[in-house]
């Protein structure tokens, strides 16, 4: 197999696991600080890109981005306030049945707004042309991801690590009921980690909506890979979010790629084909038990780091 094609497919891995990074960093926070189950996490993400693909053709896709981000963030804050905050009391299948139905709503207001089809949503002109790298020849766009997943994550980790609200998270992940007694106010740290959430699920749908279709539902599938890597990494590390969306992203992307042609030696290419990608799914859910079964509270639990 071509050197140049295997590096072309890792730095595809790469860029999916750090979309993938995005959703679970908010998510591992929201569950780690808050011990809620967010079905409708992957709606924030729709949200995301339907506003990005809103605003772009009016004001250009990087100023698209980030008025998609704050509507995200409006939105998912006044979500906790409204109706999330009223959950933390319940039970997990309360939390699941009532985010599940919020999840149901998202969608049918998204198709009432926009329709049912898929709406175009095209990656920025300037980076429509492609980047030579030694060997070969990778999309600009693509690199461009990656450097803002990057960026976004050592956001993430300054934030965590060396702030104090960070320390309050961290704590919160920690022990809930003792950083209650140490005076902090946790109704505005909810509301600004589910904003937080919101921000970073609408980041990657902008970011991904060039690449993949922008319709009804988009966020769903991706959804369950996150809860992947949140149980892979560990709830409430943003570390163990990192790992974890590199191991899923890699290990998805590369099965895909190059399974079906390694298939074809033992099947018939139309067989391989098909074969292939479900056994790409299937192996990252191998994975997910194999760490359960060593680590049942995951690779980087929390403990007070992120």
């Amino acid at each position: 197999m071509p050197l140049d094609l295997i590096l072309e497919q890792l730095l595809n891995g790469v860029q999916f696991s750090l979309m993938l990074f995005l959703l679970a960093a908010g998510l591992t926070l929201i569950f780690g600080v808050m011990d809620l189950i967010n079905l409708a996490h992957g709606s924030l993400y729709m949200i995301g890109a339907y506003l990005t693909a809103t605003f772009a053709p009016h004001v250009g896709f990087f100023p698209a981005v980030v008025l998609a981000i704050l509507g995200t963030m409006l939105i998912g804050g006044l979500l906790e306030v409204t109706i999330i905050r009223r959950l933390y009391a319940r039970t997990h299948l309360t939390q699941v049945l009532s985010t599940f139905a919020l999840m149901l709503i998202a969608n049918e207001v998204v198709r009432m707004i926009w329709g049912a089809q898929p709406i175009a949503l095209s990656a920025p002109e300037s980076l429509s042309q492609p980047v030579q790298l030694p060997g070969f020849k990778y999309s600009a766009y693509r690199l461009f991801i990656i450097a803002a997943g990057l960026g976004v994550g050592a956001g993430l980790y300054y934030l965590v690590n060396k702030t104090r609200v960070g320390m309050w998270l961290r704590a919160g992940a920690s022990n809930r009921e003792m950083t209650r007694a140490m005076g902090v106010k946790i109704g505005p740290l909810y509301t600004l980690i589910f904003a937080l959430g919101a921000g970073l699920c609408a980041l990657a749908g902008a970011l991904l909506g060039p690449l993949l279709s922008v319709q009804v539902g988009m966020g769903e599938n991706i959804l369950i890979l996150a809860f992947v890597v949140v149980v892979i990494g560990g709830i409430g590390s943003i570390k163990g979010a990192f790992i974890g969306s590199l191991l899923v992203g890699i290990l998805d992307t590369a099965g895909r790629a190059f399974l079906p042609t390694w298939l074809t030696a033992l099947f018939n290419p139309q067989l391989a084909g098909s074969f292939g990608p479900a056994l790409a799914s299937i192996a990252i859910y191998v994975l997910m038990a194999a760490v359960l079964f060593f680590k049942p509270r995951g690779l980087f639990p929390a403990r007070g780091t992120g």
